[in-house]
């Protein structure tokens, strides 16, 4: 330990390390984890000591699927909210996604206009994804010069009108793009074929929503995303994996030394098809909801490994976009605060541990970003920490949320695991529900 450097030391009697959960003191040294030592190791003059008891600490989480849609639709949420509330809930690096804003991530000139907005509003680390659609293959290698961190593209319909979705050949073009650079393509995958074959029953019933977006659509585009990048040796990323039945799939192919990653996010490991009533569309997102059966296989995923990381998918709007019918009402879930108690809950009714938790929802995010200095509390890293007090339970209220919009589909529910604080670079930035004034900062990709 550097001694005279340090001036905070953070102490626990389980601290989770790549190593394994124990008892620890991490000393701090201008924002950057310096060592972490024994538990009861001496305290170097001058440092403030933060004794956290049995509370755990945890590497600050980090969410790689955000929709903050700022600017443009800062009604539905904003840089000053989003982050607000990923602090609250032990988040301190997040990627933006680059639709649901206007403009959309897909120039370096709309790039450089999201990073002006979202500069001085920011409580925690933020980065930003660039997008992959039809008439911008020329911009992809500037974005990636410019600092983005991979590209997003769909291969169903986004939603809105100024993200479309690329064809087979379209995909095929940027993706070749993409690996000529040695960027990521993280995708959408929905075939759209399949939706469009599927039964199309507007109104309240989630059954008829579900049988609208069938598994089949996720394992066929998966299935030709993996092809795909196969042949062009290309890196890409399953977003939001909802259907077990791709799991297989993945797995051989990852086997097989394509370069394919996944993800799944915690409604679809905590929320059943089975429970959602009718009319009910803070529980719409796309691809759905699906059955228990289906989540029981994704948590096997999870286990072995075919799935990497879990990530939010915060996808929020405003209440009256929420109809009672589940075809018109806008499909996404609000989440950003809530999911570390929410995978937590469900991860410790299943048998798995925090040390799985972290390395679902801080080191494979920060992996899979190439964010070298989050992830882990190890020499080295940014002082980035999420106190939890993993046995203490609450029950969620929409109206103690920092999202901007308080819909969400845990409303009402019991979770285990409550957020003490949050500490970016080794500066508190959230304590039992209060904020300080935003430090983080604009994230660019390691070059």
């Amino acid at each position: 330990m550097s001694g005279q450097d340090v001036n905070l030391v953070l102490r626990s009697t389980r601290v989770v390390t790549p190593e394994g959960t124990r008892p620890a003191s991490v000393a701090v040294a201008g924002g950057t984890i310096d060592a972490v030592l024994a538990y009861d190791a001496d305290v170097p003059a001058g440092a403030l000591l933060e004794d956290f008891g049995d509370d755990v600490l945890l590497p600050g989480l980090v969410d790689t699927h955000v929709h903050v849609n700022d600017p443009g639709r800062t009604e539905w949420e904003g840089f000053w909210t989003a982050t607000r509330a990923a602090a609250a809930g032990g988040i301190t690096t997040l990627l933006d996604m680059p639709l649901n804003s206007l403009p959309p991530t897909t120039t370096v000139e709309n790039l450089r206009t999201k990073q002006g907005v979202a500069g001085p509003k920011a409580h925690v680390d933020t980065g930003f994804w660039g997008g992959a659609i039809p008439s911008n293959v020329k911009d992809l290698r500037p974005l990636y010069e410019a600092g983005v961190f991979g590209f997003k593209c769909f291969l169903s319909p986004s939603g809105v009108e100024e993200f479309p979705e690329l064809d087979q050949e379209q995909l095929a073009r940027s993706m070749a793009e993409i690996a000529g650079f040695g960027g990521l393509l993280i995708v959408h995958a929905e075939d759209p074929h399949h939706l469009a074959d599927a039964p199309q029953r507007p109104g309240p019933a989630y059954a008829d929503f579900l049988a609208s977006r069938p598994r089949d659509a996720e394992n066929t585009a998966i299935e030709g995303l993996i092809a795909h990048a196969r042949r062009l040796n290309a890196r890409v990323h399953v977003l939001h994996l909802s259907s077990s039945d791709a799991l297989p799939l993945i797995a051989a192919a990852k086997r097989e030394g394509v370069r394919v990653t996944v993800e799944s996010c915690p409604h679809f490991l905590t929320l059943t098809a089975e429970e959602v009533p009718d009319g009910a569309t803070e529980f719409k997102c796309c691809p759905p909801i699906r059955e228990a059966a289906n989540q029981d296989a994704l948590w096997a995923g999870l286990a072995d490994g075919t799935i990497d990381c879990v990530v939010s998918d915060h996808s929020p709007c405003t209440t009256d976009l929420k109809t009672s019918d589940f075809a018109s009402a806008w499909g996404g879930i609000s989440s950003l605060q809530l999911g570390l108690p929410a995978i937590w809950t469900e991860a410790r009714r299943r048998g798995h541990s925090l040390d799985d938790v972290v390395r679902w929802m801080s080191a494979a995010p920060a992996e899979l970003a190439g964010l070298t200095r989050k992830g882990a509390i190890e020499a080295g890293r940014d002082a980035d920490f999420a106190v939890l007090a993993p046995e203490a339970t609450f029950t969620v209220d929409p109206a103690e949320l920092f999202h901007r919009n308080q819909v969400t589909a845990y409303a009402g529910k019991t979770l285990h695991g409550v957020v003490r604080s949050s500490w970016l670079r080794g500066v508190r930035i959230a304590f039992d529900g209060e904020l300080a004034e935003p430090t983080g900062r604009l994230l660019e990709r390691d070059r």
